[in-house]
């Protein structure tokens, strides 16, 4: 079987037979050119800004704040806004690769502020929520 594989801005034709891997060609790979903009899509650039303002913004709150540990979907927060938590109890649960992670309270506290809501898409690092 041949395989194509790319690491590092590099491409490489392997062929593997009967657990034997040999390398067939090898070659520099290169990223599709961007679009370029529209004339029409310079006013609507201003009217985005403005929109991404609040997701850097979302963390408001003066605490410590618990990032999502892995890119996924918020299946369910366990919490609420005011709610005095303990160490080790759940916040939030998340999916990430067809699997629910529970995400835990690092210390006690107090639920400053809920950052991600139900059905959301985080990032990695992306705050969840904010403990007071």
């Amino acid at each position: 079987m041949k395989y194509k594989v790319t690491l590092n801005g590099r491409t490489y034709e392997v062929e593997v037979e009967a657990g034997k891997a040999m390398l067939v060609d090898e070659y520099e790979a290169y990223a599709p050119a961007p679009a370029a903009p529209a004339p029409a899509a310079a006013p609507a650039a201003p009217a985005a800004a403005p929109a991404a303002a609040p997701a850097a913004a979302a963390v408001t709150a003066a605490g410590e704040t618990v990032a999502a540990p892995m890119p996924g979907t918020v299946l369910r927060v366990e919490v609420a806004q005011g709610q005095a938590v303990k160490e080790g109890q759940l916040l939030v649960v998340l999916e990430a690769m067809k699997m629910e992670n529970e995400i835990l309270a690092p210390k006690d506290g107090t639920v400053a502020q809920i950052v991600a809501q139900k059905g959301s898409t985080v990032e990695t690092g992306s705050p969840l929520v904010v403990l007071a």
